[in-house]
């Protein structure tokens, strides 16, 4: 009997839908001929790139028919004096995703579970399905991880757990003793990865810094990424840092030159620009207050969020929302597909572009 291409798939990858990306401007642009258009879909950082990275970028390009460090030996450095590790505890990934994609290639198979949250992020179902491992998912409370059911969840089948601290797309976030006693719990056959990708941003006192709990814990991944604070999403540069066997077993899957020249020397320049840090840090927290002011005063709540976004509660079904929002030149993330469909999460932009955002939102609700 012939059988379809789709067939012959792998029977997890039949099953999945392709990850939707936030809309880029470009397409809106051919879409509906604006010329004016605002993106704050993407958790993006607002500022650009820093200066020093732009210009470190172009002083590297008349090398760039060279393959680049596959050992990528100068930012595992850096990385490693900033954490206080070892370059042996560092794998690098085109983006933090990747990190998640090359765990799952490691470690997971069609006879094991892996355990995650309601509302937490959309690749780590992806990355389960496509291996043919079994998903738990385990209910939110507060939109956020419910802990004690994740460890009721655990059995002899359980090899990965995904935790998002902070959360995407929440914002919500796990603190140092609720996540300190989980770990305790957590038995050495399952690995616990650590999602941080937005950790820069927090500022709360009870958020957790990770990194000692590495000596502790063998089966402990933590994930991290320069696509957000950084601003360096174009380059798609993450890392994890881990135990130097669980660093090593990652890399044995790991694709050689998975990190392009640029995306290296860009990652190393940022890590050390403190000042562009600094103000990223501050565009986001007055941001931040400009977005929960403006909802206040309309009348909408949200969910409380540390990270550089913000989902606001429009208290009906945001899809037409946001399509009249797309039509005044505003590119949000409806967030339907993780079970919030009265939600749109909103990326903390520049104080004019948040502006923007606010008269359009007001516009589209007073005529709905």
């Amino acid at each position: 009997m012939q059988q379809s291409i789709e067939q012959l798939a792998n029977l997890g990858v039949q099953k999945l839908v392709p990850y939707q990306a936030g809309k880029p401007v470009s397409e809106l642009q051919r879409e509906l001929g604006l010329t004016e258009i605002i993106k704050l879909a993407s958790n993006e950082n607002p500022l650009g790139p820093s200066p020093k990275v732009t210009a470190a970028i172009q002083k590297e390009i008349p090398e760039l028919s060279r393959y680049p460090d596959g050992n990528a030996f100068d930012l595992k450095a850096a990385l490693a004096k900033k954490y206080t590790l070892s370059e042996e505890q560092i794998t690098l990934g085109n983006g933090s995703n990747e990190i998640l994609e090359l765990l799952a290639r490691a470690f997971l198979n069609t006879e094991t579970e892996v355990i995650f949250s309601q509302h937490a992020f959309a690749v780590y179902p992806i990355v389960t399905q496509a291996v043919g491992a079994i998903a738990k998912v385990v209910p939110a409370i507060n939109y956020g991880h419910d802990l004690n059911a994740m460890l009721a969840a655990i059995n002899d089948k359980t090899r990965l757990i995904f935790i998002a601290n902070p959360n995407n797309p929440t914002g919500t976030y796990l603190t140092e003793l609720e996540l300190s006693h989980f770990l305790s719990k957590v038995p050495g056959h399952v690995i616990c990865v650590l999602d941080e990708a937005y950790y820069e941003y927090v500022a709360e006192a009870d958020y957790p810094n990770s990194i000692p709990w590495l000596k502790q814990y063998p089966n402990l991944v933590i994930t991290r990424t320069f696509s957000k604070a950084y601003g360096l999403a174009g380059l798609r540069i993450g890392y994890s840092l881990s135990s130097s066997t669980m660093a090593d077993i990652l890399n044995r899957v790991r694709q050689p030159f998975n990190n392009n020249a640029l995306a290296l020397i860009a990652a190393e320049t940022a890590l050390n620009d403190t000042d562009y840090l600094t103000e990223t840090i501050r565009l986001n927290k007055a941001g931040m207050e400009q977005l929960k002011t403006a909802f206040s005063e309309m009348g909408l709540s949200w969910i409380e969020s540390v990270g550089n976004f913000i989902a606001v509660n429009l208290a009906r079904e945001a899809a037409s929302i946001n399509t009249a929002l797309l039509h005044k030149g505003v590119i949000v993330r409806p967030v339907a597909n993780y079970e919030m469909p009265n939600h749109l999460r909103i990326s903390i932009g520049t104080e004019a572009e948040n502006v923007f955002f606010i008269k359009a939102l007001k516009e589209v609700l007073a005529n709905v």
